[in-house]
């Protein structure tokens, strides 16, 4: 009872930081303006195609999982392995990182995998997409290093905020305490059940996490870990198409609004909500466009993408145990 109650608190929490993230960037706008603009000032087609390429997106995902779970000694069916992505983009707009969890959960039920091994995966995929968010980072940092000085300058609060949580003397003290425990009680704690446990894990984790090295496919392992991002970009930059006041901007201004509203994704609320508007706002005004403006983009970009995936996610769920339960019969049937 107490680990629901911490998960509801946890739950609220992070959405009401995203909510009054969301209500700061909204409250003072002209609804009536917004109104009118997306009635009669978007197009709509842009949209339309960035929702075809954000699904491509997700199906080069669903690709490349397979490949780093080949090595592991199976290979999942195409079907549940992207049912099962779309599942986990949908948890993440319940709880934050639940979404990593959740698919693993599924193809672990319907592919009698390991789930620890699967989860070994995913962290090792998502190691694999950091580093390819920090390349996109280091691109856009020296190509557009003089605006983002200057958004660093408007936003001192985030040099600010980094800097207190790297020389937190909390965090120092609380590194400094795990480390001597650890030195004082190693030896007895080797021998508990507790520990063998999480080694237990960690070998599984680790066998997950070294399937990069042994994946067969090496080649396509690598396009898809780009083809990802650049669809991602491009999922994001056509929405630029759609709107009068970013239609001219260059693909530079696209990647920059991109990757600082991916950093928006990081913090921890549901689907980025607050956070990735703020960020995209930012992004936009470092290329002239008006705040109002910027405001307008975010939301339509954002609400158009969260309700792709909250209704191929519910659709997902709805269909993989009638899936699954038919091609148990036809086994089934098979083995008569």
């Amino acid at each position: 009872m107490k680990k629901i109650a911490i998960k509801v608190v946890k739950f609220i929490s992070f959405f009401a930081l995203g909510a009054f993230i969301f209500w700061l960037i909204y409250k003072d706008q002209d609804i009536d303006r917004i109104k009118s603009v997306l009635k009669n000032d978007v197009n709509y087609f842009w949209i339309a195609i960035s929702l075809i390429i954000g699904l491509l997106s997700h199906v080069s995902r669903t690709m490349r999982w397979g490949l780093m779970i080949e090595p592991i000694g199976h290979k999942p069916r195409i079907t549940n392995t992207f049912l099962a992505v779309m599942v986990g983009y949908l948890m993440n707009m319940v709880f934050p990182r639940m979404g990593e969890i959740s698919r693993c959960g599924v193809l672990s039920r319907y592919e009698k995998i390991s789930f620890t091994k699967l989860v070994g995966t995913v962290v090792a995929e998502r190691v694999v997409d950091m580093i390819s968010l920090l390349i996109l980072l280091a691109i856009v940092f020296f190509s557009q290093f003089g605006k983002m000085l200057n958004f660093i300058n408007q936003n001192p609060e985030i040099q600010g905020k980094l800097n207190s949580a790297i020389t937190s003397p909390y965090l120092i003290v609380g590194v400094i305490i795990v480390v001597v425990l650890f030195i004082i009680f190693r030896r007895a704690f080797k021998h508990t059940i507790i520990f063998k446990k999480i080694i237990e894990i960690l070998k599984n984790f680790k066998e997950g996490f070294i399937s990069i090295r042994s994946i067969k496919r090496k080649g396509w392992f690598y396009f898809h870990s780009v083809f990802i991002w650049f669809l991602y970009y491009l999922m994001l930059y056509s929405v630029f198409f759609a709107f009068d006041f970013t239609r001219g901007l260059n693909p530079i201004a696209g990647l920059t609004t991109f990757v600082m509203a991916s950093f928006g994704m990081v913090a921890p609320v549901q689907g980025g909500i607050g956070a990735w508007h703020f960020m995209a706002i930012e992004a936009l005004s470092l290329y002239g466009v008006a705040n109002e403006n910027g405001i307008i983009f975010a939301f339509v970009s954002h609400t158009s993408t969260t309700g792709m995936i909250i209704i191929i996610g519910i659709i997902s769920m709805l269909i993989l145990p009638f899936i699954n339960r038919r091609k148990d019969v036809k086994k089934e049937k098979e083995s008569l």
